[in-house]
């Protein structure tokens, strides 16, 4: 009974992988590197040195402000931290309206540690991988949200069955079989899944969390008559919209505000302001707390008026908002400091392996069940290309999109818009090379081409950026630094795999043994 309720599971888990395996291995790269958003973003925009301390950042921003939009309706200021570049100001002039979230915004400055404007280039940076990894970039958001929360239910599914069909998973982790085919493939997705199990029951259950609203509303519904505006009042307050009155006022010191922030958020810093009608006597300062102090990841807020009093503040939250956030926050990790990091970033590592190796190893399992393994029939070689155009095109793509960023001209229109299409037409390049030629071939150069791509950046950094990676570490950049260091890892790592694919010798199916006739049969 139980032998065949573990075969009923082992075909879950099969079915329940491979179905969904390129978009969990899409999901698993992207938010993996998204770990490192902000330090990519830094890295994408080599213009820009250290960051100032937020208190003098603040300072610097309002009296840049001042100067260049006056009379705004609205300012905006997007403070720096320990992994962030710069200051980003935004403001909206008096007559012109809001404009549409992803549009960008012409009156807008980045400034350096000094205060002093400076030309950046356009980019996503380590956003687009964020977002990638849950919004699927063309897809429209609702589709691709839905898309991925069944794509998640899928995986929780094959990683539940995955544990109940290896009855000797933990023995098994523990064992390595070198250069045996499919016995070595199954070895280390084994010894992957075990490794980082407690991370992927965790990612995975809180990923489907963050987007349980959209597909389990009755929860909702029941908890808050008002629904999912009611809950979303709740997680995200609003500042209710005030008037001009007409009177000229001159905005409080924003350094002050900072300091009464971190007073009364034990210590949390704040992450953004916003200052609507900064020259009337009816103006409303809001301060946001950053995300980053704690695993909850709703943010604090704080509202002053004109003369620098206080508001409104975030009303202590309900104990299902506090679960909810602490379980978004755990998944996007933002609360973790830099060793932490590693640790989930390397786990993320060991998630995307995991699925890559699952992947393959289905195709090299049924090869040896063919009639001619070297003749596979259209569904097998459709699922092999697969393997290949997502397993070594992606990274392929996400290194592209990054050479993308150094090559593609700093005054070119729309420049984060071609950033994104060099990813998307190199991806469909490798999924095209994967078609036409063979298997092995497609590997080997599609992971060499990787791995060069991954060595060339670091290096052509040394060249272009003044010393790369060497002049941040002596500036204490090591931001920078480690985005390089990083490269360079990687790159030797694609380079080893497709030397061990290049060198690899498929054993050889061993031919049935005659039967022999018995003299019964014979005389039958």
């Amino acid at each position: 009974m139980m032998g065949g309720f573990r075969d009923s599971q082992r075909i879950l888990h099969t079915w329940s992988g491979l179905i969904v395996g390129w978009v969990l291995f899409l999901i698993f790269i992207a938010g993996t590197a998204a770990y490192w958003r902000e330090e990519l973003t830094r890295w994408m925009q080599p213009e820009v040195g250290l960051p100032a301390d937020a208190t003098t950042a603040a300072k610097q921003a309002q009296q840049f402000l001042a100067r260049t939009a006056p009379d705004a309706l609205r300012w905006s200021i997007e403070l720096p931290d320990s992994r962030s570049s710069a200051t980003t100001v935004n403001w909206q002039p008096k007559g012109e309206k809001e404009r549409p979230r992803g549009q960008r915004n012409l009156n807008q400055a980045t400034l350096d540690a000094n205060g002093t404007p400076v030309q950046v280039r356009e980019t996503r940076g380590g956003d687009f991988f964020y977002r990638l990894h849950f919004d699927l970039h063309y897809v429209p958001a609702l589709w691709a949200r839905w898309f991925i929360s069944a794509c998640s239910m899928l995986m929780l599914v094959a990683i539940i069955s995955g544990v109940i069909t290896h009855k000797k998973i933990f023995i098994d982790f523990f064992t390595f079989r070198r250069g045996k085919g499919q016995r070595t493939w199954l070895d280390g997705h084994n010894a992957l899944a075990v490794l980082s199990l407690p991370f992927h029951l965790m990612i995975t259950y809180t990923g489907l969390i963050t987007l349980m609203t959209l597909y389990m509303p009755w929860a909702v519904m029941a908890g808050y008559p008002g629904g999912r505006s009611a809950l979303f009042a709740e997680i995200s307050p609003r500042v209710e919209k005030v008037s001009p009155s007409g009177i000229f006022a001159k905005p409080p010191e924003l350094a002050e505000l900072l300091h009464y922030a971190e007073s009364q958020w034990d210590g949390g810093r704040a992450m953004s302001l916003r200052i609507d009608h900064p020259a009337d006597a009816a103006m409303r300062i809001v301060l946001s707390q950053d995300q980053g102090d704690r695993i909850a990841s709703s943010p604090g807020l704080l509202v002053f008026d004109a003369e620098g009093g206080l508001l409104q503040a975030t009303v202590p939250r309900s104990p299902v908002v506090i679960a909810r956030d602490g379980m978004i926050g755990l998944h996007a990790a933002r609360f973790a400091p830099t060793l932490m990091r590693w640790l989930f970033f390397l786990s993320g590592v060991g998630g995307t392996l995991m699925v890559a190796t699952g992947l393959v190893l289905w195709t090299v399992k049924r090869r040896t069940q063919l009639p001619d393994p070297a003749r596979p029939h259209l569904g097998f070689r459709i699922v092999e290309r697969l393997n290949i155009g997502f397993v070594s095109g992606l990274p392929v793509a996400m290194l592209a999109f990054l050479w993308g960023n150094r090559l593609l001209p700093v005054e070119l229109a729309n420049r984060s818009d071609a950033e994104v299409k060099v990813f998307f037409y190199a991806w469909a390049a490798c999924l095209l090379h994967a078609l036409l030629r063979p298997a092995r071939r497609g590997w080997v150069e599609q992971l060499a081409l990787a791995g060069v791509l991954a060595l060339g950046l670091p290096l052509y950094n040394l060249v272009a950026w003044h010393g790369g990676a060497l002049s941040a570490l002596a500036a204490g950049d090591g931001a920078k630094a480690g985005i390089d260091i990083g490269l360079l890892l990687i790159g030797a790592g694609l380079l080893w795999a497709a030397r061990k694919v290049h060198r690899f010798v498929p054993a050889q199916r061993k031919p049935r043994a005659a039967r022999t006739t018995t003299p019964a049969e014979a005389g039958a």
